[in-house]
């Protein structure tokens, strides 16, 4: 069981934040794990089908299935969503002495693998041959998917600020994972591991993944902002195709506002959206514009970020299926097909 204390003022730093480096490490995870296919085998098939060819025994050994890796591999990022670039020259830039100290705490017990000894011998040279491998590897394997994977983390922290708006800390905390519980200022995570995280001011990060299911992850040995990485709501329909909305419906409003009024089951952004439905942000503002008009969605502001999601009359709309269950449907004023 891992316990992290909040001091007075760390309840007021929580934050979220999405991580391309931290998604690449997780699912280099995902692709050891022998429970991985049951939420992620489409991607699987791709990946280790693009990756024959590639020498991943490295990243393997960073990342091992049932152990702690290094936490230099992925410095969190400053503001609420990093750039891989970015991350990597942080972790590039990570002092010898910590790479040397971190690799060995890991691998104390077994003996560091032969694929990493020259983190302890030139620790330099081997954290800049790990950047170069892990940009083939984003390449190969996760480039292609990655606006959609954003968009479902972003989805997720969208949801989690809504969350915490109407409900607080305490349901924010209890709902992020089974295995997570928030109780007298303490974070309680249901794990092999036993330990205790005293913040004492910094706060703590949350960044939410596709690629960490059924666990949860913690980033503990700095000198960055303690991090949690949970498993994002929905991580594993990123791989399903986006099914088209009821017939009915879409001959009511229209395809395109069907598709965004189904998607609005819970809380997204405009930018959201179009990543989702591979649009411009632009046609998706035109269409909520419409749909806030005619009643059928809520908005309400997030920090600087507006977010929408289906009110009680879109719910009706989209749960009959416009008139696919024989009830009649009165269409709001002014939302004709488009």
């Amino acid at each position: 069981m891992l316990t992290i204390r909040f001091g007075p003022s760390d309840l007021a730093r929580v934050r979220f934040s999405v991580s391309p480096l931290i998604e690449l490490w997780q699912s280099v995870r995902a692709l050891q794990s022998p429970v991985a296919p049951g939420l992620h085998s489409p991607w699987l098939v791709d990946a280790r089908a693009r990756l024959r060819d590639l020498d991943c025994a490295t990243l393997c050994a960073l990342q091992p299935p049932r152990a702690h890796g290094p936490d230099f591999l992925h410095p969190p990022p400053d503001g609420p969503s990093g750039e891989l670039e970015l991350e990597l020259a942080r972790m590039v830039a990570t002092p010898p002495d910590q790479i040397r100290r971190e690799i060995s705490e890991c691998y104390g017990e077994t003996g560091v693998p032969a694929a990493l000894r020259g983190f302890l011998q030139t620790p330099d040279a081997a954290v800049r041959e790990l950047s170069d491998l892990l940009r083939t590897y984003w390449r190969r394997v996760l480039a292609a998917h990655w606006e959609r994977i954003r968009a479902a983390l972003e989805g997720d922290v969208l949801y989690r600020a809504h969350q915490t708006l109407r409900e607080g800390m305490r349901a924010l905390f209890c709902d992020i994972d089974h295995s997570v519980r928030f109780d007298d200022a303490r974070l309680i995570i249901d794990h092999a591991w036993s330990a205790a995280l005293e913040l004492h001011g910094p706060g703590l990060l949350l960044v939410p993944s596709v690629f960490v299911w059924p666990t949860v992850a913690v980033l503990d040995a700095g000198p960055w902002q303690p991090t949690l990485i949970y498993p994002a709501r929905g991580g594993g329909l990123v791989w399903e195709p986006i099914a088209p909305p009821p017939e009915a419906l879409a001959a009511l409003i229209g395809s395109r506002r069907a598709s965004i009024l189904a998607m609005l089951d819970a809380p997204r952004s405009t930018t959201a959206l179009a990543r989702r439905l591979e649009v411009c942000a632009g046609s998706v503002s035109q269409h909520l514009a419409v749909l806030l008009d005619a009643g059928l969605i809520e908005r309400c502001r997030v920090r600087r970020t507006v977010i929408y999601r289906r009110s009680a009359a879109g719910n009706v709309l989209v749960d009959s299926g416009g008139r696919g269950d024989g009830r009649r449907i009165a269409l709001p004023s002014g939302l004709e097909a488009a």
